[in-house]
């Protein structure tokens, strides 16, 4: 059984995971980088070993020296997290040879998953719905053209071992998949080493819709519901919610259960994610398994009552999953907003600082999962996601309230973050009625919808000072007066003498 893991991440999701070890009484521990001496997690955690500079490529890219700790500080397996090293084979590999017990995927598994095309041929044999797109690799232009033609435009042009956003292009003709075709080819091959493309069908208003997954070394897989995902920048997850407004319990099965196929098709073990996008008709598609706990997991956590942590971990010591598909029910609605340290007006450029002063909101159904304290610092070295504001609620506008309130709530002084964006999206109209899809912000105009709130924030702000310095000015007056009518001198009233 695990008795000591090794957390091979930082910030937030280094605490999440310390907090459920803390829970089962195991002992957890932590590597950190130069950068991150003072953070939260180094100390939190049962103990802390140095593992390098602040470069991620020097610290928690280096799988080597990461094993090196965890067999040094007698650690028995290794949390990845999510990001770094946490959907590398090689890493989960390497923590097997070295008798480490790797709380996740194999890395078999992990490869299949991680290779587009392989993962859509097992799913095609599994009769898993995936996107219309080319059969396989497509090395040359011509033959990239032949298949757009068949498809019918536009079309992406997608690395085959991209993610999170990364290796995508849009193109609408052939001029312009002529001219990207090189440029895409290059990009796969500068991020991951190699320039396998594939084509795939453009699908126009999509809704992004996830299954979260668990499988066990005894072969149980479940669903445990799905997530609304399609609030996005640049193919980058800002609001997620559990349960999608248009999922009912048909959907939720008929889907569920093909989620459940994709893990079997990928012989996924531990707790992973099925990624699924939905055309307005109703029809879904498959578009890949994330092996790796997802970011937004906490929003499962509340409407299911399960730690997923803890779930990880008791499949990682090869327990059978304590409970049924048909005894999984959705409680209530929950809502998470990413609180990244990012410049909304500048393009989401990342905003890195000192922060200075910090109020984290709390109440009833309000869960914050983040790093933050007064005078840490907001690295530029690493992701710009600080945490995770969560709210949950009997029925979706409980926690949609809640959620603005908790928004109002939460403080961050050193950094720009994206809080303001996401009270003008709680606030709108079509958010409210479930209107969403990956292009709202575009759809909607939602950065201009933005502009104006500010402006009017700023307008109002403004017209109380004046109000507030007039009624001031007035009550001086005022009492000066009285104080003359009283015989007191106005001078010594006022502190002048």
């Amino acid at each position: 059984m695990i008795e000591k893991i090794l957390i091979a991440n930082r910030g937030e999701i280094a605490i999440r995971v310390i907090k459920t070890c803390q829970s089962l009484g195991i002992k957890s521990v932590a590597v950190y980088s130069d950068e991150d001496i003072n953070s939260r997690h180094v100390k939190m955690s049962s103990e802390a070993y140095h593992i390098g500079q602040a470069s991620s490529s020097q610290s928690y890219l280096n799988m080597e020296k990461i094993v090196e700790v965890a067999l040094k500080s007698g650690a028995d397996a290794i949390h990845p997290g999510y990001g770094f090293l946490s959907e590398n084979a090689d890493f989960a590999d390497l923590c097997e040879k070295k008798k480490l017990n790797f709380i996740g995927p194999s890395g078999k598994s992990m490869r299949l998953c991680g290779d587009k095309m392989l993962c859509k041929d097992a799913m095609a044999k599994a009769k898993v719905p995936t996107v219309p797109g080319s059969p396989g690799i497509v090395e040359e232009v011509e033959k990239a053209l032949d298949i757009a033609h068949e498809i019918g435009y536009p079309v992406l042009l997608k690395s085959v071992f991209g993610g999170g956003g990364r290796g995508i292009r849009l193109v609408h003709d052939e001029k312009e998949l002529r001219q990207a075709f090189d440029l895409a080819s290059g990009e796969s091959k500068a991020a991951f080493g190699k320039s396998a493309l594939f084509v795939e069908k453009f699908l126009p208003k999509i809704r992004h819709i996830e299954f979260q997954l668990a499988r066990d070394t005894h072969g149980n897989t479940v669903h445990i519901f799905e997530r609304e995902c399609s609030i996005q920048r640049r193919h980058q997850k800002l609001i997620e919610m559990s349960p999608s407004p248009v999922v009912d319990q048909k959907t939720r099965d008929e889907i569920g259960q093909l989620a459940v196929k994709a893990a079997i098709a990928v012989d996924y073990r531990n707790v992973g994610t099925a990624e699924f996008l939905r055309l307005d008709d109703g029809a879904f598609y498959f578009i890949e398994i994330n092996a790796r706990l997802q970011v937004e997991h906490p929003v499962t956590e509340l409407v299911s009552g399960l730690d997923l942590v803890k779930l990880q971990i008791d499949i990682a010591n090869g327990k059978e999953i304590p409970f049924k598909q048909k005894d999984l029910k959705v409680n209530g609605c929950a809502i998470e907003c990413r609180i990244n340290a990012e410049d909304t007006f500048l393009d989401f450029a990342p905003s890195t600082g000192l922060i200075s002063d910090v109020n984290i909101p709390s109440g009833p159904g309000v869960r914050v999962d983040t790093y933050l304290f007064s005078g840490c610092t907001v690295s530029p070295y690493y992701d710009s996601l600080m945490g995770k504001l969560i709210t949950w609620g009997e029925s979706f506008e409980e926690s949609r309230e809640r959620m603005r309130i908790a928004l109002s709530d939460f403080y961050i002084e050193g950094v720009e973050t994206a809080i303001p964006l996401y009270k003008t999206i709680l606030d709108s109209k079509e958010f409210i009625k479930g209107d969403l899809s990956t292009d709202f912000l575009d759809r909607f105009k939602i950065l201009d919808r933005l502009r104006e709130d500010m402006s009017k924030e700023i307008s109002e702000k403004t017209d109380a000072a004046l109000a507030a310095g007039i009624i001031h000015s007035e009550f001086l007056k005022n009492k000066i007066k009285t104080q003359k009518d009283h015989g007191v001198g106005w001078k010594s009233q006022l502190g002048m003498t």
